[in-house]
């Protein structure tokens, strides 16, 4: 993931497989599991969902043109900044909501 700028640093991607946001054919990787053509990689970063289907495997990091073509991108497409925006957000530090906040974000949500 790291060699094909999925993720910035080496780190970043180990500390990802660690803490199960990472998944190889829908089971939970390890940052030394071995991916060949057609494994289907799902990746979380950012807060948002990566798909991406491994075309060619790479051994060791590679430049931004030469990564794109080792790998397919199904990712769904990100969200509107506007969608984005409009969610609502508690305050940092503002505690846990009342039950009026919490029946307004339930209604909200649609649960």
């Amino acid at each position: 993931m790291w060699a094909v700028r999925l993720f910035k640093t080496r780190s970043q991607s180990a500390s990802a497989c660690r803490s199960g946001h990472v998944r190889v054919n829908g089971v939970a990787a390890k940052a030394s599991v071995q991916v060949k053509p057609g494994d289907e990689i799902r990746v979380r970063v950012a807060g948002r969902d990566r798909i991406v289907v491994v075309v060619r495997p790479v051994a060791k990091r590679v430049g931004p043109p030469i990564a794109a073509e080792c790998l397919q991108d199904n990712s769904p497409p990100a969200p509107s900044p506007e969608l984005v925006a409009s969610i609502p957000r508690r305050d940092r530090g503002a505690g846990r909501p009342t039950k009026r906040e919490r029946r307004d974000m339930e209604k909200f949500l649609g649960q």
